[in-house]
C-alpha cells in the first residue's frame, strides 16, 4: 500500500480468520484495481515425522521399519501438499465471490518470513489474520507469524480482524515520527481511502510541534480530496486508541511502526501485542 502498484499479497492458513482476510483483500482489489495473489506456505515441518520411532529396533526390523517410516513420511507430505492446494481453492472461490477477477494462488514450502522477504517487491500491502491456525480458540495469543512478518516486511501489513465489516471511517494514530507522516501520505495517494472520512489523532502530550504536524497531516489528506479531521487527547495509546476505535466506530486503525514516542513500541514492544489484540477492527502497520 505503499507502493500504488503491485500485488495484494494474502497469506491464507486455513484459520479462522482465512475468509475475513480474503474478503478484505478483495474490498482493497476493487477499491484500488490490483490483483489478489493468496498464498498458503507449508512450514519445513510440515509433511515429516520429527521422532525416531526406530531406535530400539535391531538388524532388519529396523531397516524394515525405517522404510516404512520413510513411506509414512511422504504420504503425509502429500496430504499436507494436497490440503494446502484445498485451502487455496476454498480461498480463490471467496475472493471470485467477492468480484474480483484477478486472481492467483502460490504454494510455497519453508518459513513464512522468508516466503515474504522473497515476493514482497511484488505487494503493494501484505494480509494476514489476527490469529493463526493453532491459535483459533486461544483468544489472547496473537498468531506466532504476526510480529515476525510485521519486524521483517518493508511493505505495510494489514493485520485483519475475524469478520469483514464495510470500513467508512479510519482512525490514524500519529505521533510526529516519520513512519506517522508516511502512513498519512500512503492514506493521500491510495485510491483504497477515497471516499472514507479519516481522523487523525496523538495521544500524548499537546505540544505546537505535534499541532502542526497533524494540521500538516490534515492538509495533505484535505488536498487529496478526503474529509480529515485531527484530534489531541491526553493517555496511554493502548487504551485511548482502543477506546476510540469501540466507541466511535471506527473502521480500521492505521498507524507507523516506528516513530518517537510510546507509539513507537506499537510494534517492537507490548502495546501493539496489545492494540492489535484487544481491536475488533483492522490494524495496518507502516514502517
Amino acid at each position: 500500500m505503499t507502493d500504488m502498484t503491485g500485488k495484494i499479497i494474502a497469506l491464507i492458513d486455513g484459520s479462522i480468520y482465512s475468509e475475513s482476510v480474503c474478503n478484505h483483500a478483495a474490498w482493497i482489489s476493487k477499491a484500488t484495481g490490483a490483483p489478489v495473489e493468496l498464498i498458503h506456505v507449508l512450514g519445513r515441518r510440515d509433511g515429516s515425522g520429527t521422532a525416531d520411532l526406530s531406535g530400539s529396533i535391531r538388524l532388519g526390523a529396523r531397516s524394515a521399519l525405517l522404510q516404512e517410516l520413510a513411506d509414512l513420511d511422504a504420504q503425509r507430505a502429500k496430504l499436507v501438499s494436497h490440503r494446502g492446494r484445498a485451502i487455496l481453492e476454498d480461498a480463490r472461490a471467496i475472493v471470485d465471490r467477492d468480484g474480483v477477477t484477478e486472481i492467483t494462488t502460490r504454494l510455497r514450502h519453508g518459513d513464512v518470513v522468508e516466503a515474504i522477504a522473497d515476493i514482497e517487491q511484488e505487494a503493494r500491502v501484505i494480509l494476514i489474520g489476527k490469529r493463526g491456525e493453532d491459535a483459533d480458540f486461544a483468544k489472547g495469543h496473537l498468531g506466532s507469524n504476526l510480529e515476525r512478518i510485521v519486524r521483517a516486511a518493508h511493505r505495510p501489513v494489514f493485520v485483519a480482524s475475524r469478520a469483514f465489516k464495510p470500513i467508512e471511517k479510519v482512525l490514524v494514530a500519529y505521533d510526529g515520527g516519520r513512519s506517522a507522516m508516511k502512513a498519512v501520505d500512503h492514506i493521500a495517494r491510495s485510491p483504497l481511502f477515497q471516499g472514507l472520512a479519516i481522523t487523525v489523532v496523538t495521544v500524548g502530550a499537546d505540544t505546537p510541534d505535534i499541532r502542526k504536524g497533524l494540521e500538516d497531516a490534515r492538509a495533505m489528506l484535505m488536498a487529496a480530496g478526503l474529509a480529515a479531521d485531527t484530534r489531541v487527547i491526553a493517555g496511554q495509546p493502548e487504551v485511548e486508541l482502543g477506546k476510540l476505535v469501540e466507541g466511535e466506530g471506527f473502521g480500521m486503525l492505521v498507524m507507523g511502526a516506528y516513530g518517537h514516542s510510546r507509539i513507537r513500541s506499537l510494534v517492537i514492544g507490548s502495546t501493539t501485542t496489545e492494540m492489535v489484540r484487544s481491536c475488533k477492527v483492522p490494524v495496518v502497520l507502516m514502517r
